[in-house]
């Protein structure tokens, strides 16, 4: 049975196109990818109904940047910490390799996205296979947008 962690961001300004969460398994515990939850606070009144369009990639070889270390959090507070590396808001998105799209939707901001994965359809990505697994915002939105969003992650091994 694997470990679930949560990799979070709260109230982060979104101007561009980023990778709101990079994943880097360790060596022999592959990672999936079981809850995403995106929302913004900042454009409550704003008369204009936008959609943010998102993709989950798969097989990028170089890790992004522009962002910043997030710390996974054990769900279980008596797990031990994550191997797997977590990065949020890379403005410089992650490149090279073998890019497989593995999901692509989009959300309104004003409900934003809550996304619970079903077991047998999850994400999943292993460092023995030298991939890492984003959650990219495909366009920048219309207007600056306050942002938060939390990966539910699980790791094996």
């Amino acid at each position: 049975m694997g470990r679930l962690y949560s990799v979070e961001f709260e109230n982060v300004t979104v101007t561009a196109s980023q990778d709101f969460f990079e994943i880097s398994p360790a060596d022999d515990k592959p990672c999936r990818i079981v809850g995403l939850f995106l929302s913004q606070n900042s454009d409550k009144g704003d008369a204009e109904e936008e959609f943010m369009r998102w993709r989950v990639i798969r097989g990028h070889a170089t890790s992004g940047s522009g962002g910043s270390a997030a710390t996974p959090r054990p769900i279980n507070p008596t797990d031990v910490a994550a191997s797997f590396a977590a990065e949020v808001n890379n403005t410089t998105i992650a490149s090279a390799g073998t890019a497989v799209n593995l999901h692509s939707d989009s959300f309104n901001i004003r409900s934003g996205l809550g996304l619970w994965i079903p077991e047998n359809c999850w994400w999943e990505c292993s460092q023995g296979a030298g991939v890492i697994i984003v959650v990219r915002l495909m366009a920048a939105p219309a207007d600056a947008l306050s942002m938060s969003g939390t990966l539910y992650v699980r790791e094996d091994g």
